[in-house]
C-alpha cells in the first residue's frame, strides 16, 4: 500500500505532530509547540541556532512553517522533516510512518471506542480478575518492582503520601534539580501492567490501562472537568502530577483490539484535536514510569472502591 503525504497529514494534525516530534529530539525537556487557534507562538528553531523565531500556521489543512527573521526559511512539514532526517520522497514517508507509529492498514472496527459514546450505566462490581500494576520503590534507578497493586491500592498510596515531600518538590524552581529530587525520592508505578523489571520486553501482563500525561496546564480544574465528562473515555483515575502543574489521566483500553502503541497514538491525536493540548509522547512506552505524589483531591472511579 503506497502512502501519500495527504494521508500522513490526515493522521498528524495536518503535520503539526511531525514538527513536534522533530523539535522534541532537540528539546526533550520543553513544551515545544504552543498552539493558539490556527497559529503557534514562536518556537525555537534548531536549524537557525535555536532562535525562538519558528512559527507554524495552518493553511488549507496543512501546517506550514516559517521563520520570523529568515524569510527564505519556509515550507511544508515534509520540507522540515527532510532537513532533520536527510531523506526525501518515499524514503522520508517511510521514516515518518515508523517514528510516528502511523498505521494505515484497513481494519474492521479498529478503534471501536471512537464509534460509540460511553453509555450511562449503573456501577457494577469488578469481575473476578482485577487488573494490577507494578509498584517500585524510589529511586527511579531501581527497576525491580517490590509489589503489585490494584488501582484502589494506588489511590490509597497517593492519599497517604507525604505532603511535605510533594510540596518540597513543587518549591524547587530549578527544573533540573526538581527532576533529580523527584527521581531520587518518589516511588512510582507502571500503570499499563505488571513487569519483572521496568522495561517493555519484561511485561508480565497488560493491565488494560493507559496513562496520559498533560504537562504545564494553566487551568487544571477546567481540564479535570473536561476529562471527567469526556464523551468517549471513562476516567478510571485522575490526579495532579508531582510538579503540581499537570494531570495524570488513567483510562481503559481494550488490548485485544489493538496494540498499546496504536491505542496511544489514536488517543493522543483525539485529545490534541479535542482539547488543543499536547500529550506527553513518552506514554507510548508500555513500561512508562509514573511517580506518585500526594493529592488529597485524587479522583478514582467508584467501581474500584467496591468490596
Amino acid at each position: 500500500m503506497q502512502i501519500t503525504e495527504k494521508q500522513i497529514l490526515s493522521k498528524t494534525n495536518y503535520g503539526l505532530d511531525i514538527y513536534a516530534h522533530i523539535l522534541r529530539d532537540f528539546y526533550s525537556d520543553e513544551t515545544v509547540i504552543h498552539l493558539k487557534g490556527r497559529i503557534t507562538e514562536p518556537s525555537k528553531n534548531p536549524f537557525r541556532g535555536n532562535a525562538p523565531t519558528l512559527i507554524f500556521e495552518e493553511i488549507d489543512q496543512q501546517f506550514l512553517f516559517r521563520d520570523n527573521e529568515e524569510i527564505a526559511f519556509t515550507g511544508t512539514p515534509f520540507d522540515f522533516a527532510k532537513l532533520h532526517f536527510k531523506k526525501d520522497g518515499p524514503e522520508l514517508l517511510k521514516v515518518l510512518l515508523e517514528v510516528l507509529h502511523l498505521k494505515f492498514e484497513r481494519r474492521t472496527n479498529k478503534f471501536p471506542v471512537f464509534l460509540e459514546k460511553k453509555k450511562e450505566i449503573t456501577p457494577q462490581p469488578l469481575p473476578i480478575y482485577i487488573p494490577k500494576v507494578s509498584f517500585f520503590d524510589a529511586p527511579v534507578s531501581n527497576t525491580i518492582p517490590s509489589k503489585e497493586l490494584t488501582l484502589k491500592g494506588v489511590y490509597e498510596l497517593i492519599l497517604a503520601n507525604s505532603v511535605i515531600q510533594t510540596e518540597h518538590l513543587r518549591q524547587i524552581s530549578d527544573k533540573k534539580l526538581a527532576r533529580k529530587y523527584k527521581a531520587a525520592n518518589f516511588n512510582y508505578v507502571t500503570f499499563s501492567g505488571t513487569f519483572s523489571s521496568r522495561k517493555d520486553d519484561a511485561l508480565l501482563k497488560h493491565s488494560g490501562y493507559l496513562a496520559i500525561d498533560f504537562d504545564h496546564i494553566p487551568d487544571l480544574e477546567s481540564l479535570k472537568t473536561q476529562l471527567l465528562n469526556d464523551a468517549f473515555f471513562e476516567t478510571q483515575m485522575l490526579f495532579k502530577s508531582p510538579s503540581g502543574d499537570g494531570l495524570k489521566w488513567i483510562i481503559s483500553i481494550d488490548i485485544t483490539q489493538n496494540t498499546h502503541q496504536d491505542w496511544f497514538m489514536a488517543i493522543k491525536n483525539y485529545l490534541e484535536q479535542t482539547y488543543q493540548l499536547k500529550v506527553d509522547s513518552a506514554g507510548i512506552d508500555v513500561s512508562r514510569a509514573c511517580f506518585l505524589p500526594n493529592d488529597p483531591q485524587i479522583f478514582i472511579n467508584s467501581k474500584h472502591l467496591m468490596p
